[in-house]
């Protein structure tokens, strides 16, 4: 593995890693509330974009730590829908 593969590795270890404590939050109090909903569906879209990206590529480190973040990042979101669904 080389210095460029080395740091993309730990770059995608930090950026997918930021999504669990927020996750943990959502999964312990069952609320999503204070989150945007348009920031993380944006945010989902891009790194959805970013997966298919790594697809492409064949870039094995782009497709598991965004396919990954966009895990996470897609229970947020459902905590967060089912809340504002439960509100209307």
């Amino acid at each position: 593995m080389n210095s460029a593969s080395i740091i993309g590795f730990i770059a995608a270890l930090c950026t997918t890693a930021s999504y669990f404590p927020q996750l943990k939050k959502c999964w312990i109090t069952k609320s999503a509330g204070d989150l945007s909903l348009k920031t993380f569906l944006v945010l989902a879209v891009g790194v959805g974009l970013w997966t298919i990206y790594g697809i492409l590529l064949s870039d094995a480190i782009i497709v598991l730590a965004n396919g990954a973040s966009l895990c996470a990042l897609l229970e947020i979101l459902y905590f967060k829908l089912r809340e504002d669904w439960d509100a209307a």
